[in-house]
């Protein structure tokens, strides 16, 4: 999950993603988890915060998108 993250991104290699707080929610037939992840580089400072909603249909054929918020 979080190397699809990090590619979604574009975070360097070196740098880690940190999840500070998720939330998951369901409407219009899709289920959806929202993260707010720290970017930490390599010294392990917070270099950037992001958002992200990972989304799939709970309908066939089950779809999946990672949106960068």
């Amino acid at each position: 999950m979080t190397e699809e993250y990090k590619a979604k991104l574009g975070v360097p290699a070196e740098h880690t993603l940190v999840e500070i707080s998720a939330k998951r929610e369901q409407r219009h037939g899709q289920d959806a988890d929202i993260y707010e992840l720290e970017e930490r580089n390599a010294a392990g400072e917070v270099v950037g915060v992001h958002h992200i909603r990972d989304t799939m249909s709970i309908y066939p054929p089950h779809t999946r998108q990672i949106i960068v918020e």
